[in-house]
């Protein structure tokens, strides 16, 4: 079994650690638990990792957000895909910055990556995983926003959200879409913390 999850995001430096990256972050967090490197291919930076059988081919798109169209069609075509092994991981400033949302087909949210994907494929019948960046921007300044960096506090967060995503398609292939989709898109509760009484010296 064999399936390809693309991260969106821009290549470049001064794309690293911006906002619009979330999926590129999610891929490479995913290689480097799995001790392996990524290798420039056509139209991207790819890597395999393999768990319980299943074999994942993760793709990082070369072509700029706007263009991940062709990079997916171009690696759905040469590794002989099924659409529902695809799985695309984008951000989303509808989301307010943490939550994720897994769904197994559905438009693009006017996110112009997906959009493009489904006009290259012809189809909107892909899964995709959507992370949020939040929208804590002014009128005219969402362009700015989801290209600015990540802020100190949201990047500590980042090796979690990775990691509950890298969970949630690994449970794609061994469980199933619908039930991974139940277990992703709930938020983990905060810990509790045990209030402690104060005792007076007698």
């Amino acid at each position: 079994m064999e399936y390809l999850v693309v991260g969106l995001g821009n290549i470049g430096a001064e794309y690293a650690n911006t906002r619009h990256n979330m999926g590129f972050m999610v891929l490479d967090a995913w290689a480097q638990a799995s001790n392996v490197l990524f290798k420039t291919d056509r139209y991207g930076d790819v890597a395999e990792v393999s768990f319980k059988g299943r074999w994942f081919v993760l793709l990082k798109p070369n072509t700029y957000m706007n263009l991940s169209g062709n990079a997916v069609r171009y690696w759905m075509q040469k590794l002989h895909l099924p659409l529902e092994n695809l799985i695309v991981i984008s951000d989303d400033i509808a989301l307010p910055f943490g939550s994720i949302r897994m769904r197994a087909n559905g438009s693009s949210g006017g996110h112009n990556g997906l959009q493009d994907i489904t006009d290259k494929l012809e189809s909107d019948q892909w899964a995709r995983i959507r992370v949020g960046i939040g929208n804590e921007f002014s009128r005219g300044r969402q362009v700015d926003y989801v290209l600015g960096p990540l802020s100190d506090e949201e990047k500590a967060e980042v090796p979690q959200l990775a990691a509950r995503i890298i969970q949630g398609i690994k449970d794609v292939s061994t469980i199933g879409i619908g039930r991974a989709m139940n277990t992703l898109n709930t938020r983990p509760k905060p810990e509790k913390t045990e209030k402690k009484e104060n005792v007076a010296d007698s």
